[in-house]
């Protein structure tokens, strides 16, 4: 099983759920909110040889965290996975925009001289600002968007750039997330969860709970259970094999 977008260290007693994560899933990729979480998170997470941590600033704690942004951009050298960053447009963090721009334009071109890496974006209400800022941005790696919630041109625009996409069950839970995911290359798709912010019956999604949109893509791209599965795994291996 695998988990392309968690957020493993904020869930209650993280150490022991993710030694059971690391148990369940063969991949989980857990994206930190600035760089300070990202170091201790790593130590605290290094014995756990199926979970991966990407190195982030998350754009809703941009005006809190914008101190880091030297420890941010100096990490990418060493850090394989980035997330998690990007923009937010929604209303509560629409103010702090110019800053936020700011820096996802120094992470990605950070990524761009460090010869690309997979990062995990996050786009709520700022889908074109997000896409502009990496055509702009030239080659960065691989850019995987996070519960991309953009129209259907966007998806398309960021599909030409090169974009993934990492989908969850409660992105799919709607007809917009059912309808994006229609249009999505099946060959860069990925499962998330991003919990412990996402919920099912009033219950925090488990970074195991990502496989369960394999019924809906089975759906959605009529084809056998299996070969969805299969089809995340090979998306998966040939990420990683391009980014090694």
């Amino acid at each position: 099983m695998i988990d392309f977008h968690s957020h493993l260290d904020l869930y209650p007693d993280g150490l022991a759920l993710a030694r059971e994560v690391n148990l369940r899933n063969d991949f989980t990729l857990v994206v930190t909110t600035s760089p300070r979480a990202y170091y201790a998170t790593s130590r605290v997470f290094s014995e756990l040889a199926n979970i991966h941590v990407g190195l982030g600033l998350h754009p809703e704690v941009a005006e809190a965290k914008a101190t880091e942004l030297d420890a941010l951009v100096a990490g990418i050298k060493g850090a394989r996975f980035v997330g998690e960053v990007g923009l937010d447009g929604s209303p509560r963090f629409r103010r702090s925009l110019d800053l936020q721009g700011r820096i996802f334009r120094a992470v990605l071109g950070e990524c761009g001289q460090q010869g690309g890496r997979i990062i995990s974006i996050h786009s709520r209400g700022a889908a074109q600002r997000t896409i502009d800022a990496l055509a702009t941005a030239g080659d960065v790696g691989v850019p995987v968007l996070h519960w991309f919630s953009g129209g259907i041109a966007e998806l398309r625009a960021a599909s030409r750039l090169g974009c993934w996409f990492s989908v969850g069950p409660v992105m799919l839970a709607s007809e917009k997330g059912r309808g994006l995911l229609s249009h999505m290359s099946l060959d860069r798709v990925l499962p998330e969860t991003d919990g412990p912010f996402t919920s099912e019956r009033g219950l925090a999604l488990m970074p195991w709970d990502a496989w369960s949109i394999c019924s809906t893509l089975s759906e959605v791209w009529a084809m056998p259970h299996e070969a969805v599965q299969e089809q995340l795994r090979s998306n998966l291996r040939r990420l990683l094999s391009d980014k090694a």
